[in-house]
């Protein structure tokens, strides 16, 4: 019998946290299925979605989603929807005097949201035309279960590097007339009226901004049984920090004893950066952290960037992805697929942890900013054992920083969740005939989470740890990017054999992750860092356009004060103990 259903509500505020919330949610949609006579996965959906009628009666699904974006975001994608359309609107013009019509071309379709189209209205494709997909054919009444049975035989390539505009280029569901909410008082193209400094964004949440909010969320709490929390991913660089902090906050002081779960995204690059937006971007990093992390049950930052300074180092790489870290649609790919496995532990339809469970085994004694890391794909060989493949790693962990974070070198950990998902089919214990000596300890282990246990505990004897095992693979159906190495099976497993040279380039469906949330003393020096980033300077001098909309100038100074003293929680030699401003600076 599985357990009680705990909605969680998602927010998405600012352009990249919308590719990679797109990413993310067409990562959910692809494990969907409504076949009874499928074993349902590990994964709960309802916990997620929510359960609707069209007005011609066809069940859908659809995320339970808030997504904020600027003027300008949506390209193709209308406002409402077409979900529940009931048609144009037939409403009166009032206007008396002479009208000018301007007839402005639709933006083109890239292929894929051809073929969505195609599919919604119930058109038969080409064998070629075939996609894997889902949920788009709620509207039309299809059963979705025999439809991706049937489009699953063909595979068709999309290669949208070319063609990816904004994150709605790529969405392959359809939402709810709820969910979308544009900010028409900033630009998401040009360079006039642009959201780029955290004090913009704290001032948009009034007015009709705020009322939009509270209407949606309102609609989306009441029709809950069960709500646990809300997990918030907000742009980190630019004004969406400011905004993303004064939401926070309101759902703090309005749903105190849920869990917010709060993800704070920044792209590799940003297109047609300055010396001085570079400076903004990292204010705001600066500011974000600080409030964000304030007003939430932890706050994770996720990026592949070296660094949220002005001079990072390399782009995190994974020795089995071939992806473009400029490429929005790739660097949010590889950040979603990671999220996939972050979020797995508080959304599992049996032995779910709750959010407030997994924020409080991490967040101790003050430290509420976490470090996220990933092995993307798990390097695991196709029909070998878990304990095969850790035993290939013993001398170093095999994921990689996913929050600009170093690894911690010296073993101390004050809290670690790892979640280790996608090895359905493969053992998670040796098989060694009686008598046999086990090559290694970790073959002599009887159970999953005491081979994977023993394993991190090699690494961090003495840190408390949290284990999270899921079977069930992320499904990479198009139009997730091809950003595969060649070594890995259909599975995203090592292949004992190179591909034949000339051989079709293998298509990965799917992929074994494992990810690790920390809180060490790493995050020390990556806060100490942005502290002394936004402190270098005299902002009244060198950047006094940032505070023109706010904050102060004391509650700026107080907000660098508030890092500084966040860093010292993560000191080797510290508790825990917030520290008074009079406590000795930090060391560089």
């Amino acid at each position: 019998m599985g357990s009680v259903c705990r909605e969680v509500i998602t927010l998405q505020l600012g352009h990249y946290s919308n590719f990679v919330g797109t990413h993310w949610w067409n990562l959910q949609d692809a494990s969907l299925s409504y076949d009874p006579e499928t074993p349902p996965g590990d994964i709960q959906s309802d916990v997620v979605f929510r359960e609707g009628q069209t007005l011609a009666g066809h069940v859908t699904h659809t995320p339970r989603l808030i997504a904020m974006d600027l003027k300008g975001s949506l390209r193709t994608l209308r406002l409402q929807g077409s979900l529940y359309d009931a048609g144009k609107d037939t409403s009166a013009v009032t206007w008396g005097g002479s009208l000018t019509m301007h007839e402005e071309s639709p933006p083109v379709k890239n292929p894929f949201l051809e073929d969505l189209d195609k599919l919604d209205k119930g058109e038969i494709l080409d064998e070629a035309d075939i996609l894997s997909s889902a949920q788009p054919w709620h509207s039309a009444g299809l059963r979705v279960d025999t439809v991706n049975r049937q489009l699953a035989k063909v595979q068709k390539g999309y290669r949208l590097e070319g063609s990816v505009k904004v994150w709605s280029d790529f969405l392959r569901i359809h939402l709810h007339p709820r969910t979308i909410s544009v900010i028409h008082q900033y630009n998401h193209d040009g360079e006039a009226h642009r959201l780029e400094a955290f004090g913009q964004g704290e001032a948009l949440l009034q007015g009709s901004v705020l009322e939009e909010l509270e209407d949606k969320l309102h609609f989306f709490v009441e029709e809950c049984d069960y709500l646990q929390g809300f997990q918030v991913l907000c742009d980190l660089a630019d004004g969406f920090a400011g905004l993303g902090s004064k939401v926070t906050e309101m759902l703090q002081d309005s749903y105190g004893g849920r869990g917010i779960l709060t993800w704070g995204l920044v792209p590799v690059s940003h297109p047609d950066s300055t010396p001085m937006k570079d400076l903004y971007h990292q204010l705001n990093c600066a500011l974000g952290t600080v409030h964000l992390a304030s007003n939430s049950s932890f706050f994770c930052p996720l990026t592949l960037r070296g660094g949220l300074g002005r001079r990072p180092s390399s782009p995190t790489a994974f020795p089995h992805l071939t992806y473009d870290p400029s490429l929005w649609y790739h660097s949010s790919s590889v950040l979603a697929l990671a999220l996939d496995a972050l979020t797995s532990p508080y959304r599992l339809r049996n032995n779910s942890v709750p959010m407030w469970q997994v924020a409080d085994s991490l967040a101790v004694s003050g430290r509420k900013v976490v470090a996220a890391y990933g092995a993307l794909p798990f390097p695991m060989m196709h029909g070998s054992s878990l304990p095969d493949a850790l035993s290939a790693c013993t001398d170093a962990l095999p994921w990689k920083p996913l929050s600009a974070c170093s690894e911690p070198n010296d073993g101390r950990c004050y809290g670690q969740w790892t979640t280790l998902k996608g090895f359905e089919g493969q053992r998670l214990i040796s098989s060694l005939a009686p008598g046999t000596q086990p090559p290694t300890p970790l073959h002599s282990l009887h159970s999953g989470e005491d081979v994977l246990a023993s394993y991190i505990r090699s690494f961090y004897p003495t840190a408390p740890l949290a284990l999270q095992l899921v079977s069930t693979p992320s499904k990479l159906t198009p139009p997730f990017p091809q950003i595969f190495s060649q070594s890995l099976s259909v599975e995203g497993f090592l292949q004992s054999q190179p591909p034949l040279p000339g051989s079709s380039p293998t298509v990965v469906s799917s992929a074994p992750i494992m990810t690790s949330l920390q809180s060490a003393p790493a995050l020390c020096p990556w806060l100490s860092e942005l502290h002394r980033g936004a402190s270098a300077f005299d902002i009244r001098r060198v950047a006094s356009s940032f505070l023109s909309q706010g904050p102060e100038i004391t509650d700026y100074q107080e907000a660098l004060e508030q890092l500084r003293l966040l860093a010292r929680c993560y000191r080797n030699n510290s508790d825990g103990v917030m520290f008074s401003s009079s406590s000795e600076d930090d060391e560089d």
